[in-house]
């Protein structure tokens, strides 16, 4: 079964503060051209995407430069309970090398709620820096970012580390108890980040 992991996109998909607001405009219509075309504006960190370590880190790899196979991998479910991360629910997920961690915490379906983007849980150092130790190839959550602190310091500890981030996932509770690979490809674009559509293959 193939479960979708990914935010629909349109003009109303909320934005992290700051960052531009996705706008689609008609460039040709059936009844002008014959066919329909359209024109999209949007940022590279719009609704669900995978953030690269030129996102954070100086002289960091852009997106374009990993390799297809560094988006597919063996899932990891982690449910955040009560909106804590862990360290004793981060291990009991059995983690391991090249694997894709996904940590649900609920707020996914707060979206359209000013807690999405004002009042989120975030891991801990400790466990960016296990994840790290872990040697995982992507961490994924259900929410705007992983870090809510200034500077971006659980940001630099994946990325510094070619861990990539995906962010603003959906749906993750039908992976609860089940094997998966995660499937979470960005388009090849050299540049920081980038939209994704991330399914999950369950069995």
């Amino acid at each position: 079964m193939i479960i979708d992991l990914t935010l629909r996109l349109n003009e109303e998909t909320p934005v992290y503060p700051g960052d531009p607001k996705l706008k689609i405009t008609i460039a040709s219509t059936f009844e002008a051209e014959g066919y329909n075309g359209h024109s999209l504006t949007m940022g590279t960190h719009a609704g669900t995407h995978i953030d690269g370590p030129a996102h954070m880190i100086k002289d960091g790899k852009t997106l374009d430069t990993f390799l297809p196979e560094r988006f597919v991998g063996r899932g990891r479910y982690v449910m955040v309970k009560n909106n804590i991360f862990t360290m004793a629910d981060v291990i009991a997920a059995e983690i391991e090398e090249d694997d894709i961690v996904v940590f649900n915490t609920e707020m996914s379906y707060r979206l359209r709620d000013t807690a999405y983007f004002n009042d989120y849980p975030v891991m801990t150092l400790e466990i960016a820096e296990y994840l790290v130790e872990c040697k995982v190839k992507m961490v994924g959550v259900d929410t705007c970012s992983v870090d809510n602190q200034p500077n971006f310091p659980v940001h630099k500890i994946l990325l510094s580390n070619n861990i990539l981030i995906i962010e603003n996932l959906t749906n993750l509770e039908q992976l609860h108890g089940l094997a998966s690979t995660i499937y979470a490809l960005p388009i090849k674009i050299d540049l920081d980040g980038a939209p994704a559509r991330v399914i999950a293959d369950v069995r």
